[in-house]
């Protein structure tokens, strides 16, 4: 600001100030802004140099921005003064106002402190206000309080050296400088809010950019998949409720993306698997499972979820990976028939049968009938608890379940599981009282090694299919024809009494002595049938073995001569 006779000031002066101020609030970045108010204390001010020293994030002061001597802004730009240096700086000397003023007589002290520092020669003082070289003028710059209240955080310091008049600055110098500094700091921080949401939406606009090029990779994913996708809804009335599909996923099922949106996957799941299905929706895991088409088939798929959680509300959805595996499944379960059937006659062989006798069978005998527990259960639930000192009626006899023990009657012990199994006892031999059992049926030919003797095995085989056919037509449903081996068959039949089961041997021995059509000729052979009973406490081969040995006593009871018209 030029030489003037304060409190007159030229308008100019004013008109300056106020276009410094202007520039500093309107500069387009927080380095344009620190270089405009460096700029405006020089031009507008009137100081040949001006530093801003600006607070950096941990705390020290860092030369920002310099006006009016070039050499002293490569010098100095860029470097840092400590937070104790310039706290004991903005301490000492006179504080006008807010200014701080170090006059050359006391800033010796300061010269080898870490704040850097431009040296300036001239003349020594001639009269008492005039600037001296080594003086040192701070102005501090404070953010506005909170709610316009006092001072806030110190934003930085502006510093400036050797008037233009070379004077010390008057009260109206002095008042101007103190403005100014404070509505640098707000330009400065305002300038650092800008930059700062500058960077927020530069951030956010990246993270966008990522988030639309994440979703359209996942898009063309999900579209362009070879096995079958699916978004389906997680919690809630409409869980498991199918969202989106791809075209993979319709294909197979043979449903279009409008329909597949109508249903949840329960709805498509064969009912077997509903189980599974729910296990596998809560857990977000892999299972396999049948899914319906369109047609009404059902095909069998490798199902696998993956949870697709919300931070604040936690899983949302399930993205469901479908991939078909019905050639798969085709051979697992063709080769599982394999081991399990006998490959000529497609029967069950020994080691199926085995598996289904022994899944009836339970290690402990029963040494009561299952009439005897239903009676005493019987007398259980019409048990009197008043009588017997429970309290009174409207409490009822205590619950009966696994978890309470209950006294049955010393004929009872041993009997176990009665809510899970029922065991498999022989009816009486001595009398038929309807009793019902598990009745095994041997089943030996009579005359077949001849057949293979004269007619070869290709005949043979053709008497065996044949046999397994009439066999599997004579029982009910349910019931178990197997091939044990060679010419020898085995008949599980449930819930038969004595009597039954002799007719049963009767009727298919009769359907199995009609001619069969073998290499083109006409071929019988004869049947020899042994009935044994399965019972809880035997073993599969033992109860095998006890039908076989009365298979044998039947054939020698029969004369060699009426054995194959039986």
């Amino acid at each position: 600001m030029e030489t003037e006779s304060e409190p007159y000031v030229r308008l100019a002066s004013l008109r300056q100030l106020h276009q410094g101020m202007a520039d500093m609030n309107t500069a387009r970045s927080l380095a344009d802004t620190l270089q405009t108010v460096a700029d405006g204390a020089v031009h507008a001010l009137g100081y040949e140099l001006a530093c801003v020293n600006l607070v950096r994030p941990d705390g020290d002061l860092v030369v920002a921005a310099l006006s009016g001597n070039a050499a002293a802004e490569s010098l100095i730009t860029g470097r840092v003064g400590s937070r104790e240096s310039w706290e004991r700086r903005l301490a000492m000397g006179e504080t006008w106002g807010d200014l701080i003023f170090i006059p050359h007589t006391e800033g010796w002290v300061l010269d080898d402190d870490d704040v850097p520092q431009w040296y300036t020669d001239g003349p020594p003082p001639r009269f008492e206000d005039e600037w001296h070289p080594s003086d040192r003028l701070f102005a501090p710059m404070y953010a506005p309080g909170p709610q316009g209240g006092g001072a806030g955080e110190l934003v930085g310091v502006l510093s400036v050296d050797r008037p233009r008049n070379g004077r010390l600055p008057g009260a109206w110098g002095r008042e101007a400088l103190q403005m100014y500094a404070f509505q640098a700091a707000i330009a400065i921080s305002n300038a650092r809010l800008r930059s700062n949401m500058q960077r927020a939406l530069v951030r956010l606009e990246r993270e966008q950019q990522a988030l639309r090029a994440s979703e359209e990779s996942f898009r063309q994913a999900f579209e362009y998949a070879p096995s079958g996708m699916a978004v389906a809804e997680m919690g809630g009335d409409q869980h498991g409720r199918v969202l989106r599909t791809n075209d993979a996923l319709c294909r197979l099922l043979g449903r279009p993306a409008s329909a597949m949106r109508r249903y949840s996957f329960s709805d498509l799941v064969h009912p077997e698997d509903i189980g599974t299905l729910l296990r596998t929706s809560a857990e977000g895991g892999r299972a396999e499972l049948r899914l319906a088409r369109r047609d009404g088939t059902y095909v069998w798929v490798s199902l696998r979820n993956s949870v697709v959680a919300d931070a604040a509300d936690g899983p949302r959805f399930l993205l469901t990976h479908v991939e078909d595996i019905e050639e798969r499944k085709r051979r697992e379960l063709h080769l599982a028939h394999r081991a399990s059937h006998d490959s000529l006659t497609g029967l069950p062989n020994s080691a199926e049968l085995r598996a289904r006798l022994s899944a009836r069978l339970c290690r402990k005998r029963p040494s009561i009938l299952p009439a005897a527990v239903d009676e005493a259960m019987a007398a259980f639930e019409s048990f009197d608890s008043q009588d017997a000192g429970y309290g009174p009626p409207a409490f009822g006899p205590p619950a009966f379940d696994r978890g309470h023990d209950f006294d049955f009657p010393p004929e009872a012990e041993g009997f176990e599981g009665y809510d899970h199994h029922v065991h498999a006892i022989a009816p009486d031999e001595d009398q038929d009282d309807g009793a019902k059992g598990l009745a095994v049926l041997f089943c030996d030919l009579d005359g077949f090694k001849s057949i293979n003797d004269r007619f070869g095995h290709n005949a043979g085989d053709a008497v065996l299919i044949e046999v397994a056919r009439r066999l599997g037509d004579g029982v009910r449903d349910g019931d178990t024809v197997a091939r044990l081996g060679g010419d020898e068959f085995v008949i599980l039949a449930d819930g038969l009494g004595r009597a039954d089961a002799q007719d049963l041997a009767v009727r298919l021995r009769n359907e199995i002595i009609q001619p069969i059509r073998a290499e083109g000729r006409a071929v019988r052979v004869g049947a020899s049938f042994g009935i044994g009973w399965a019972h809880c406490g035997m073993t599969a081969d033992e109860v095998l073995k006890s039908a076989d040995e009365r298979m044998y006593i039947e054939k020698r009871s029969r004369p060699k001569q009426h054995r194959r018209a039986g």
